[in-house]
């Protein structure tokens, strides 16, 4: 087990201050041990939706039959055939 060094300190009102108090008892856990549980887990719920692209079946199709076909790339044989301003050896 890690030794918990890290601090996070924030001001909140008497109210909040009482639900988060109650719901840890309730929880059978620590107030700091309560918190700690909910800010990671909806840490990671965003950490998690940062991370995926979601779009719709036939979206994610047309993209991956996009990708699959062949592209003329016009931009690439117009560099190869234009003026090269070193040479490699």
């Amino acid at each position: 087990m890690s030794i918990k060094q890290a601090r996070l300190d924030f001001r909140l009102d008497q109210a909040q201050k009482g639900r988060i108090e109650r719901a840890a008892e309730l929880s059978k856990k620590s107030t700091s041990s309560f918190v700690v549980e909910a800010a990671v887990d909806a840490a990671d719920k965003v950490l998690a939706r940062a991370d995926v692209t979601i779009m719709p079946a036939e979206q994610f199709d047309a993209l991956m039959s996009a990708l699959d076909a062949a592209d003329e790339a016009p931009g690439l044989a117009k560099l190869k055939s234009a003026h090269r301003g070193y040479v490699r050896k």
